[in-house]
Formats: C-alpha cells, sequence, structure tokens
C-alpha cells in the first residue's frame, strides 16, 4: 500500500476485469456490515453485481489506486416528482479505512453529481445508527444531520435505525 494513496486515488466507470478485487472487499463481511451489499462469496457474483448493477448505473465509480478497485462511491438521482435529489453512498476496502479516501472522493463524486445532474439540488445519505464512522465522513464534507428514522430499514436480518444526512447544491462543502 502507497503512503500517499489519497493523492493517487481515482474514479472511474467499474469494469469487469475489477471483479477479482471487487470479492477481496465485497467478500469481507466488516466492509459489508452496513452496506446494503450482501457479502460476496464467489466471482461469478462479482460479475454479475458489476455487470447488472455497476456498469448500467448513471454514476457508479470504482475508487482506484494505480487502476486497482479499493471500493466503490455512487450517487443516485431519484426520477418524477423527486428528481431533484439523489442518494449517495461508498464501500471501500478495510485496509484503506482511516486514511481520508472517502471523504476525498465522495466529494469528487458530489461536485461531478451536481455538474451531470443540474435538476439535483439535494444530495442525501441514510446511515445505520451505529456507523460512527460513516457519519463523520459526511459531517467532514459538509452535509447536515437531519433526522433519526426509527426502525427504517431491514438490512442483514436486523430492523435498523437510520440517520438522515442532507447537503444542498447551495451549502458549503468542507
Amino acid at each position: 500500500m502507497a503512503t500517499n494513496s489519497l493523492e493517487i486515488c481515482t474514479l472511474r466507470p467499474f469494469r469487469i476485469s475489477d471483479a477479482d478485487d471487487f470479492l477481496i472487499y465485497a467478500g469481507d463481511e466488516k466492509v459489508t456490515r452496513f452496506s446494503r451489499l450482501k457479502t460476496l462469496t464467489s466471482k461469478e457474483e462479482a460479475i454479475s453485481q458489476i455487470q447488472n448493477v455497476f456498469i448500467p448505473h448513471p454514476y457508479f465509480r470504482s475508487i482506484c489506486i494505480n487502476d486497482r478497485s479499493i471500493g466503490y462511491v455512487f450517487f443516485k438521482p431519484m426520477s418524477g416528482d423527486d428528481k431533484r435529489r439523489a442518494e449517495v453512498g461508498y464501500v471501500l476496502a478495510k485496509e484503506y479505512w482511516g486514511q481520508g479516501i472517502v471523504t476525498r472522493v465522495t466529494k469528487m463524486a458530489i461536485c461531478d453529481g451536481f455538474k451531470e445532474f443540474p435538476d439535483v439540488v439535494r444530495m442525501q445519505a441514510h446511515v445505520e445508527v451505529d456507523n460512527k464512522a460513516s457519519q463523520r465522513v459526511l459531517e467532514k464534507i459538509g452535509f447536515q444531520r437531519e433526522a433519526i428514522l426509527r426502525k427504517y430499514t431491514y438490512n442483514k436480518g436486523e430492523i435498523k435505525d437510520l440517520v438522515m444526512y442532507g447537503l444542498l447544491s447551495t451549502d458549503p462543502m468542507l
């Protein structure tokens, strides 16, 4: 691992050839614990996820160091009457936690999102109450903690409370 991983980190669309790298972190239960992503167990599952979900998605980017996938960041613009907002999310390989990578690439993705989707005026994220690290990431970027959504989602066999975060296109990013 490079000591300057933050500086050499890039975002790019996923490729099928990312399957082996993706499986490394998507197969780690510590990484997928707070994610809606199912913990993967095979290369075939990794290929299917990349091919059927990531590649067709309008903004699903692989976080890369030396062109190797170490995670992903996405934003999902809503449709219809809700097209003015988008969901933001991310996953990062455990060995890269605590280095500021997710904060940096999420800022990049949000800037891209507001440019590529000019109708979007609000980015939002839902974070499990126990996921303090992800809450810190969003707060460092400038997201506002807006609400606790009690018993809001079902994930990994449990009903979970979520924290709702929001960032407006007019808000300053930190």
